[in-house]
């Protein structure tokens, strides 16, 4: 019998200076991601129009200008293969030329061949229309490609390309056949496509749609090479979570809730793009606990970044993440389940596995991770693990390999590396003595917050507060129903007052708001 397919809820926490994206599978956390509400200038997917700084022909490679302080880097074979038709656009778009004829008139000519040199198609001081592949990690500046691609759910654009792919994951010829005489027919001149396998059976409406809103994207940037050839931003990929719903969005997603309706109302304009059918999955989230809150997203995170990992049955991980590798180590902690040490090692390393698996997409580490599994005498336990952490690393979708334990158990996993590895600092600071070592009496905090209260009441005339605490310090307030402080309060300074228990808020903080939901200082 089929398995079912897991039920996918992507839970998004808007902030004023950060959106939070976290991806649950079955009500567990799998991905997770922060994108500033400012806007980063440097991430994967960006185009940029950067100026040649050097070159470095040892290496067939340049540095350019990108406009960070770290230089980019880009090698011969990521010119691509039409990089003289980008060259020639981008020093004949002028203020007052007709762009699109411009565009169409261009020959592609030859591919570049494999064996070329960078000297003989790139100079200190040119202006080249790059694509971030890599993000600045550490000291290395971002890795570009000059071979721009826009990607869409259904279809991957390419522009000044002269062939259409189709995803060889698409069986049926005759869809193949489909897919492609169609997508040929609505491309104009020097355009070329990828048809993903998402694009299978989706209908000639949505695929126009979307290569259409593609095309405009591209296009768009015209003018912005034409009117200033100075390094700058030219346009961005999708936002994170419209990135993340063009990757992810399948049959098995449930809901999508969010918890501000202009990215609410832009994801569901999204997917009205892409997968039309799927738009009723989006939600806007109006309760009164927050968001990460209430779906126990904050409760997951904080047991899930630090150093040490629990898992099932008292096993734990401890995480280390260095310059050059990350270094995972596999415990058995408290767990004596069998008195057999040999198949005790191996169901603690089967748990340690699915864990890790899990810790690698959550964390986004990449490069090389070394796990030192628990020793295992078996040859097929041994292999056993190697199979299992194989299959539950299908549903990365980093390129990675997972090589063979050695015998002394360790497994050496590389995974694509794109972004910085995510790291969550899920210590607090001490609530008593805020890091000074010294404490005030925590019996007079109803006291502070009640002298604040009477300050916005009386002094403001502030008529609703809502209080925003820890669980503990909330229940403390609470406690008594006809005598707790809450209710003191409210028949002192004829108040309407609410207390909000917020998770990961530390043991004495609180914070006021009023009725329009605006911060008290």
């Amino acid at each position: 019998m089929e398995s079912e397919k897991p039920d996918k809820d992507l839970i998004v926490d808007v902030s004023s200076t950060e959106v939070h994206i976290a991806l649950m599978e079955n009500h567990r956390l799998i991905e997770y991601n922060t994108e500033s509400s400012t806007g980063n200038k440097f991430t994967v997917g960006d185009v940029h129009l950067g100026k040649v700084k050097k070159l470095l022909p040892n290496l067939n490679a340049a540095f350019v200008d990108i406009g960070d302080k770290k230089e980019a880097f880009i090698h011969y074979l990521d010119l691509g293969l039409f990089f003289p038709a980008f060259d020639q656009f981008v020093r004949e778009a002028l203020p007052k030329t007709d762009l699109k004829d411009l565009y169409s008139k261009i020959d592609t000519g030859t591919p570049l061949p494999k064996e070329g040199k960078i000297e003989d198609y790139l100079k200190p001081g040119q202006m080249v229309v790059v694509q971030i592949v890599k993000e600045p990690i550490s000291t290395k500046g971002s890795r570009l490609t000059a071979e721009i691609s826009l990607a869409g759910r259904n279809i991957v654009l390419l522009p000044f390309a002269d062939k259409v792919s189709i995803s060889q994951k698409i069986g049926s010829k005759e869809e193949k056949r489909r897919l492609e005489t169609l997508v040929k027919s609505i491309l104009p001149k020097n355009y070329g496509a990828i048809i993903r396998t998402a694009a299978e059976g989706k209908t000639a409406s949505t695929l126009i749609a979307e290569t259409q809103s593609l095309i405009e994207k591209w296009e768009s940037s015209w003018n912005k090479i034409a009117k200033n050839k100075g390094v700058q931003l030219l346009f961005t990929e999708y936002s994170k979570t419209t990135t993340v719903l063009r990757d992810l969005l399948n049959d098995s997603f449930s809901n999508i809730w969010i918890n501000d309706e202009k990215v609410c109302d832009e994801a569901r304009k999204y997917i009205s793009l892409i997968s039309p059918e799927q738009e009723k999955i989006v939600h806007l989230y109006e309760g009164r606990q927050p968001i990460y809150d209430h779906f126990e997203v904050t409760r997951q995170i904080k047991g899930s970044f630090g150093k040490v990992v629990p898992m099932r049955q008292g096993a734990y991980l401890v995480i280390e993440t260095t310059e050059a590798l990350n270094v995972i180590d596999v415990n058995s902690g408290t767990r004596t389940k069998t008195h057999d040490q040999e198949e005790n090692s191996f169901e603690v390393n089967k748990i340690a596995a699915e864990e890790i698996a899990r810790q690698l997409r959550l964390r986004d580490m990449g490069g090389i991770i070394i796990v030192d599994f628990i020793d295992m005498e078996s040859v097929d336990h041994r292999n056993a693990l190697h199979k299992l952490m194989q299959d539950l690393m299908e549903e990365d979708r980093a390129k990675h390999n997972v090589l063979p334990l050695t015998k002394f158990g360790l497994m050496q996993i590389t995974r694509q590396r794109i972004r910085p590895v995510t790291e969550i600092n899920t210590e607090e600071q001490c609530p008593l003595c805020h890091g000074t070592g010294k404490i005030h009496s925590s019996v007079v905090i109803d006291e502070e917050i009640e002298r604040k209260l009477a300050f916005y009441v009386i002094e403001k005339g502030v008529r609703s507060i809502t209080i925003k605490t820890s669980p503990i310090l909330g229940a403390y307030l609470k406690r008594g129903f006809f005598n707790s402080f809450v209710t003191k309060w409210k028949k002192r300074y004829k108040v309407r007052l609410e207390v909000v228990e917020v998770t990961d808020f530390s043991v004495l903080q609180h914070e006021m708001y009023n009725e329009k939901g605006e911060k008290l200082e």
